[in-house]
């Protein structure tokens, strides 16, 4: 059985039975016997249909989402209302591309020994999908892995994170209310360690979807079976510059959000922070005094803006990053215990280059500070870690902001807005270590899928 608490308070919410071996096979039969029965494949208008009806039933409960969201990961309840609107908008958004999605000609006829021949290709579903996802977006991480699978008619057994598992069962309920057939979306909860991996490495799968830790997802994708796809999407060390022509009034509240947004567990979240020396006292000046306003607590208020971390070992790991820091020469700002699971928004100001906060994904909320003089000292020390997701530079001058995007390397660059913004039908990636492969709803659906060509010679 797995226990389901409040992120919070740890209140219990309810407890879910968990999944064995044999349950695990079961689940895999299913789907690889859907996969290769092509007669009870779904047709393009049905799967359409499915997906509208799954985006007016969420809508339908919207403020329950929105609640659970806040009690299994945490994350306030204002934010969690947004999540469920995005998750809306991209089972929508699925749907739609249904519309789009098609093959292409390939061009015969330019040889001799091509003539007479007429050649296109056509998209399938990829195989049957694994999917592994995280806790902090629990019901839109949950729609980016769900609704491409469904959309390109691939089965796909999910597994939500076992700290929130609850918004994934009652997106995959919606699913059988909306019209899809048992068996093409599947919950997996494992009860014991071991089983998740069991499942990504069987040779029944054919793509894997991870959502999680650089460590966890590279080793999975290590231990594929051969020919198995995979989309990994890890985490980041996110870094801004803000240039010496920077307007503070444009920066101060992006930071505070992309910074301290679900108490900083996202991939993107804005982390280190490289200040032009003449800029460096009134930006700490006004960006202190804004996050120290920030409202902490209970993520069921609407008044509150950051909530309580996962679980309370990552509050104490959190915490103890941070004392090292102090150890090696930082000033913190703020940034103290207020419960088993909620820290207050931390400033970390010159860090040591070489503490973990310097070199690692926080996952909580602290942001760190450091200054340079030339714009290319900033870009090299954005640029000096092994992981590369998103970042940004704040500046009032163009070619600055074009030299910046050009030299950063991330997978994208917001100019005049934090490291977090996205919209989910963009490309979303990380490079080297921070993941493999492209997220976002239109994206997802083209790696779920293998293209075949036919090949007609005329008589």
């Amino acid at each position: 059985m797995v226990e389901v608490v409040q992120a919070f308070d740890r209140k219990p919410i309810t407890t879910l039975p968990g999944d064995d071996e044999a349950a695990l096979e079961h689940k895999l039969s299913v789907a690889a016997r859907l996969l290769a029965d092509r007669g009870q494949w779904l047709e393009k208008y049905e799967r359409i249909e499915i997906l509208n009806r799954l985006s007016d039933l969420v809508s339908d409960r919207r403020e329950s989402f929105g609640q659970l969201i806040a009690r299994e990961g945490g994350k306030p309840l204002t934010d969690a209302l947004v999540e469920t609107d995005r998750a809306i908008d991209g089972i929508r958004n699925a749907a739609d591309m249904l519309r789009v999605s098609a093959g292409v000609e390939i061009p015969m006829g330019m040889t001799r020994a091509s003539v007479g021949r007429r050649a296109f290709t056509i998209h399938e579903p990829i195989g049957v999908v694994a999917a592994v996802s995280a806790f902090n977006h629990p019901l839109n991480l949950i729609v980016h892995q769900v609704a491409p699978a469904v959309a390109v008619g691939c089965p796909v057994i999910i597994k939500p994170a076992t700290a929130t598992p609850l918004c994934c069962f009652d997106l995959v309920a919606l699913l059988s209310k909306a019209g899809l057939p048992e068996g093409w979306v599947q919950t997996f909860l494992p009860d014991k360690r071991g089983l998740s991996e069991a499942l990504v490495t069987d040779p029944r799968i054919a793509f894997l979807s991870f959502i999680g830790s650089a460590k966890v997802g590279w080793s999975l994708r290590s231990k594929l079976a051969p020919g198995a796809r995979c989309a990994l999407e890890h985490g980041g060390v996110a870094p801004v510059i803000i240039d010496r022509k920077a307007e503070l009034d444009r920066v101060i509240e992006p930071l505070a959000k992309g910074g301290y947004y679900h108490a900083g567990q996202v991939c993107v979240s804005v982390q280190r922070i490289y200040v032009h020396k003449t800029l460096e006292e009134e930006f700490l000046k006004r960006f202190a005094e804004r996050v120290s306003a920030l409202r902490v607590g209970d993520p069921l208020l609407p008044e509150t803006e950051v909530g309580p971390l996962i679980h309370p070992d990552e509050a104490t790991r959190v915490a103890a990053w941070s004392e090292e820091a102090v150890a090696g020469g930082a000033r913190l700002i703020g940034g103290e215990r207020r419960s088993e699971t909620t820290l207050a928004p931390g400033i970390l100001v010159h860090p040591p280059r070489e503490a973990k906060v310097s070199t690692l994904e926080v996952f909580g909320p602290i942001t760190c500070v450091y200054s340079f003089q030339h714009i290319d000292e900033a870009i090299a020390s954005a640029n000096s870690l092994p992981d590369a997701f998103q970042a940004s530079i704040f500046t009032e001058d163009l070619p600055t902001a074009l030299y910046a995007a050009e030299r950063l390397d991330a997978s994208a660059v917001m100019v005049n807005d934090h490291t977090a913004f996205r919209t989910d039908w963009m490309p979303f990636r990380g490079r080297r270590e921070s993941g493999y492969g492209i997220g976002g709803i239109p994206y997802t659906m083209r790696e779920m899928t293998a293209e075949k060509m036919i090949v007609f010679k005329n008589s």
